[in-house]
């Protein structure tokens, strides 16, 4: 071809290219990088203008990119530098995409038009760049429910746009920053309305600098952290706050009395902390809706005069405060008041409610000092007196001497009686079968505490009904449900979003509702902030749109490329070759894999970084055993930081052995495409000089099975052991039902399931695992692997695998959780055991037989009784019988639920559970010769050979 033509085929392409093309080429080359490093990104990036062809998530001004929507999408990846080449990005919300992880680069300081950052519910780990104190257009920061460490950069005080600050649920440690003469602090940020910085690690004392007369704070959250020493006086001067929550700390002093100035105030907490002095008296707080000081050391006093002001008063919580005396009838005239809970107090005399009392008050006076109630039989209250003098008495038989059962409040009936979904779907109120768009709504805060009142859920439903159609997003209907008050005193709500005209959301639909239920541009009667977390969306609906003009830009786009490919193909493929084949050779991990020795074939992995021995024997200090954390039949376990700064643990296998190939193979495999919060994440593998390691994310409080044999020093309460079953049982009925393709463990024990720094359970040890058939029916196996004690009868007989198995050995695990023994003790199966200690009918006087007294509770705590008997259905001798892993955790919702010590009124004893084990409920010290115990990543395995 002669030369002069191909000039001019490239100087006409480059002219064609240059007009037809929307998006900016810097920008274009950012998300084309972007596109490169992540996975699961929207189905339409493709071509090459993103803004002119509508890349899904992306919207632009001018040719520029301004915003990056993709909230709840199952985005992947590790690599966010590339990101901060957008020069002119306002907007960037990656919400809800557990996939997303790694390091926040010290680059994102680049984005300096960046006006909102949106990373809720992501795996991101390490320290908060100083850099992000670069971005001086910044509104809104939410980085809450990663796994961020380090202190809070002081740098963030320049923000001086800041609205809205939230940091909750890391690992953040150290002080609050405020400024000094070489830095910033929090202090400096006049125009912020929230402060979110709960379930943190941050510790010493508040600095009085902290607030001024000057902000305009609304929210002020800190609690559940290890704050310490006097609240600052000069909280007590931003007049604008209307909630504040600082329970669950190590405060102490006095409260400071101006707190009474902030006459905005709408909820108030300050309970489990180790105040003194008097009480705070709130006279003035005109608009306060609820009250908690329970838990703290005050000087003893009567039920005060100033509870009868508050005219808005809906809840009051003062649970050991050491009132004492009778309780004033006019107490009971606040036209609002729904529940008092003054429980362990010393509260006395004859009770007196009155006549002017609301209907269905709940009134919680239980281990008190009163000798006789004036209206016995003639009253319309859930009250309780029990371990009262006046229930002590022989024969008492009063309704109110016993604790009530509160049921739960489920998904509303509707009237589609007639109307039968596919197993798939969902039947809507509005009687349409879909796939709704699910996930839990935490509330930091709320003004009510009536769970069973219906208003409070349809509110919530109408007034979010009115956000989303107000976008413009196609809803049909809106579903909340399953009040419940966590263990951090958070209000949850299921939430259920049903997609209108067709059966799925397609992927901008699930972003943009994400990003309104995080960015939260509107406000909630009766609830205060909160956040969002999802379960992975499982349909998406697929994108249909074109247009002519990106039908012709495409065609044109297309032409252009193709003869510039043809020209330069031949030319370019030729010494490209030699230099692809060398770095392919180079950095393949998989090199030295050997299909023919029974290795299988060279794994298909999903975003796990690949890792030489030479990165992981310095960040082990050459496999130091100081650094060895556990160890099983498989090899060792060992805790380093790799290069990135994040802590790993890194599972060895016997060096040079090259054994358990297949089971390396698999659970690589397996894990690199498994995201779930309840599940442990794959960070990267090592597959050189003759080793074979897994590297996962470190988990901090090791093994569940260390945590109930008092290995760690910490003890489990009751309310502790309902919320990690539920969470392990979650993240395996995620595996079950929800991954693709749906997997069984296979080895499911309290060794393989570790819990963080939150003591949130995940799910662990995927060397035994085994995809499920398209029948979803189950194998036959040649080998049958498990942990003795564990294993499913059934399995073990006729070698059918199937879901059911990972359900028995679940159950197992319930019954550890009761009992705190081992499976197997002197010669003897738990499941055994707990059946000969039971009876049957069950009793209460037969579970303490098999009770961990550790928990420090008795048998009629709320739910056990149902537990056991979940846990027993699990093991039943038949499959078949056996209840599914989501019907596990559907029923542990329910009893965490109706359990009393998830209610707030008992958080006195969880606290005393984690901070020493006392003398009146020994750590166990069970025998486990049957196990090895390790970090939670080697089965003891049981091999049995079948011929074939």
């Amino acid at each position: 071809m002669d030369s002069r033509i191909l000039v001019c085929l490239l100087l006409i392409s480059s002219q064609i290219l240059g007009i037809l093309a929307l998006t900016d080429s810097n920008d274009l080359a950012a998300l084309n990088a972007i596109k490169s490093s992540w996975s699961n990104l929207p189905p339409n990036w493709k071509g090459s203008d993103p803004c002119g062809s509508s890349w899904g998530g992306i919207n632009c001004t001018d040719s520029r990119v301004t915003s990056i929507m993709l909230a709840g999408i199952g985005v992947e990846g590790s690599e966010f530098s590339d990101i901060s080449s957008l020069s002119e990005l306002q907007l960037l919300d990656l919400s809800n995409n557990i996939g997303l992880k790694g390091i926040l680069p010290s680059s994102i300081g680049k984005l300096k038009k960046l006006s909102t950052l949106i990373l809720v519910g992501c795996s991101f780990y390490g320290p908060i760049p100083d850099a992000i104190g670069s971005l001086d257009q910044l509104v809104f920061l939410s980085l809450n429910n990663n796994s961020l460490s380090g202190p809070i950069p002081s740098s963030i005080g320049n923000l001086t746009r800041l609205s809205w600050l939230d940091l909750s649920y890391n690992k953040l440690s150290d002080t609050i920053p405020v400024a000094s003469a070489t830095a910033s602090g929090l202090d400096m940020l006049s125009n912020a309305r929230h402060f979110h910085l709960s379930n943190n690690l941050l510790s010493g004392s508040i600095p009085d600098q902290l607030f001024s007369s000057n902000m305009k704070l609304i929210h002020t959250i800190f609690d559940h952290n290890q704050l310490s020493g006097n609240i600052p006086s000069t909280l007590g001067s931003v007049k604008t706050l209307e909630i504040i929550r600082l329970d669950w700390n190590f405060f102490d002093g006095s409260v400071p009395p101006n707190l009474s100035n902030l006459t905005n105030m709408n909820e108030l907490y300050l309970s489990n902390n180790k105040f003194t002095g008097n009480m705070p008296n709130l006279t003035g707080m005109n608009f306060l809706h609820y009250v908690d000081l329970s838990n703290n050391s005050f000087d003893a006093s009567g039920v005060p005069q100033w509870i009868t002001s508050l005219q808005s008063l809906t809840t009051l919580m003062m649970e050991n405060t050491q009132l004492q005396g009778q309780i004033p009838v006019d107490f009971f005239r606040l036209p609002q008041l729904e529940t008092v809970v003054l429980s362990n107090n010393n509260v006395s005399g004859v009770l007196n409610i009155g006549n002017s009392y609301r209907n269905n008050l709940t009134l919680d006076l239980r281990n008190n000092s009163i000798t006789d109630f004036m209206q016995k039989t003639d009253y319309n209250m859930e009250l309780t007196l029990v371990n009262n003098p006046i229930c002590n008495t022989k024969g008492a038989t009063s309704k109110y001497c016993t604790v009530e059962k509160h049921h739960n409040t489920d998904f509303p009936s509707n009237n589609c009686m007639a109307t039968s979904c596919s197993r798939d779907k969902v039947l809507s109120p509005n009687c349409g079968c879909s796939h709704p768009y699910t996930g839990t709504l935490h509330f930091f805060s709320f003004s009510f505490s009536d769970l069973q009142n219906l208003t409070y859920v349809t509110t919530l439903n109408g007034a979010l009904m009115s956000v989303f159609l107000s976008n413009g997003l196609p809803v049909d209907s809106v579903v909340s449900a399953n009040p419940t008050v966590d263990i951090y005193n958070y209000l949850q709500f299921s939430l259920q979003i049903f997609p209108s005209g067709q059966d799925s959301f397609n992927q901008t639909s699930i972003s943009t509702i994400g990003f309104l239920l995080n960015r939260q541009p509107f406000q909630l009667q009766y609830y205060g902030p909160f956040f969002f977390i999802d379960e992975p969306y499982c349909c998406f609906a697929g994108s249909k749109k074109s247009s002519n003009a990106g039908i012709i830009i495409g065609v044109a786009v297309g032409c252009s490329v193709l003869v510039l490919l043809i020209i330069f193909a031949g030319i370019y493929a030729f010494f490209q070759y030699r230099k692809a084949k060398r770095a392919s050779e180079r950095n393949d991990p998989f090199a030295s894999w050997d299909s023919k020795k029974g290795s299988g074939s060279v794994p298909q992995l999903q975003g796990a970084k690949g890792f030489s021995f030479e990165d992981l024997r310095k960040c082990t200090d050459n496999f130091s055993e100081s650094k060895c954390i556990g160890s099983g039949g498989y090899g060792k376990v060992y805790k380093g930081a790799i290069s990135s700064g994040q802590l790993v643990a890194i599972k060895r296998a016997q060096q040079g052995s090259m054994q358990g190939a297949s089971e390396f193979k698999t659970e690589i495999e397996l894990m690199s495409r498994i995201h779930h919060k309840n599940v442990v994440s794959l960070v990267g593998f090592c597959y050189d000089q003759g080793e074979q390691m897994l590297v996962y994310e470190y988990i901090s409080n090791g093994t569940l099975r260390d945590s109930l044999s008092g290995k760690i020093g910490f003890r489990l309460d009751w309310n502790r052991r309902l919320k990690i079953a539920l969470d392990a049982a979650r993240g395996l009925s995620y595996l079950h039902e929800l991954a693709n393709p749906p997997i069984i463990h296979r080895d499911i024990k309290s060794n393989n399931i570790l819990l963080d720094d939150h003591f949130n359970a995940k799910v662990a040890d995927f060397g035994l695992s085994k995809l499920m058939g398209d029948t979803g029916k189950g194998y036959v196996t040649t080998q049958v692997k498990g942990t003795l004690g564990y294993m499913d009868p059934e399995y073990y007989m006729t070698q059918q695998l199937t879901e059911k198995s990972d359900v028995y050995s679940f159950g197992v695990v319930m019954l550890e959780l009761i009992t705190a023994k081992a499976p197997i003790e002197h010669g003897k199966h738990i499941v055994r055991a707990v059946q000969e200690a039971m009876g049957d009918p069950i009793g209460s006087e037969n579970l303490d037989k098999i009770l961990d007294p550790a928990m420090g509770l008795g048998s009629e705590v709320g739910g056990l009784k149902k537990f056991v008997n979940l846990a027993m259905s699990c093991v039943g001798e038949s499959a078949a019988d056996r209840p599914t892993m989501g019907e596990v955790v559907r029923e542990i919702e329910n009893i965490l639920d109706s359990a009393p010590a998830n209610k707030k009124m008992d958080t006195k004893f969880s606290r005393s559970s984690y901070e020493e084990a006392n003398d009146e409920s020994p750590l166990h010290s069970h025998d486990t010769e049957v196990f090895d115990v390790s970090y939670g990543s080697f089965p003891f395995h049981v091999e049995h050979q079948y011929a074939n």
